[in-house]
């Protein structure tokens, strides 16, 4: 189980810096400075979205759906079995099950924000309705959410794991 911990945390790191350092940074950059919508944890309006993709270019478009929402499609995954083999290991029946759980709605919100934002990425500023908008912006509050309430716990059992052993 560390081996499979470990690898998946090796990978997702590796894929989150990836984007951290690069695809999200270029997309910025294609959109005149404006911060993309999955580094937007609080959300978006929909004036804020059409303001976005308006000031987004073809290439950062094009950039968004092709490098950034693929590896959007392996990274969630690696993170949530880092996170729920994290919990096995760290937690006892309920809360390894529990905290196991906020982690697979990370992964599903995370899933739907991609698939959201694929949709207002090709809608464009013109096409895009308001509901989309606030679809897409619930996934991203959700995932955001999950993922904290997530990394807190594993942070929480790997301090209290700790603690024990120096006790």
């Amino acid at each position: 189980m560390q081996r499979v911990f470990w690898s998946s945390f090796a990978a997702a790191t590796a894929i989150y810096l990836v984007m951290v350092f690069w695809t999200m940074p270029t997309i910025s950059d294609a959109a005149g400075g404006m911060v993309p919508f999955d580094m937007r944890p609080f959300g978006y309006t929909a004036q804020e979205a059409r303001n976005f993709l308006t000031s987004l270019t073809a290439d950062g478009r094009d950039f968004y759906l092709s490098v950034q929402l693929r590896l959007d499609l392996i990274y969630p995954a690696l993170l949530g079995i880092m996170l729920i083999v994290g919990f096995q290991n760290l937690f006892e029946r309920p809360w390894s099950m529990v905290f196991s759980f906020v982690a697979l709605i990370m992964v599903s919100a995370d899933y739907l924000e991609n698939y959201m934002v694929a949709t207002m990425l090709h809608s464009g500023a013109d096409g895009l309705e308001d509901s989309v908008v606030s679809f897409a912006s619930f996934w991203t509050r959700c995932k955001s959410a999950a993922a904290t309430l997530a990394i807190v716990g594993l942070l929480s059992g790997a301090a209290l794991r700790v603690r024990r052993r120096w006790a």
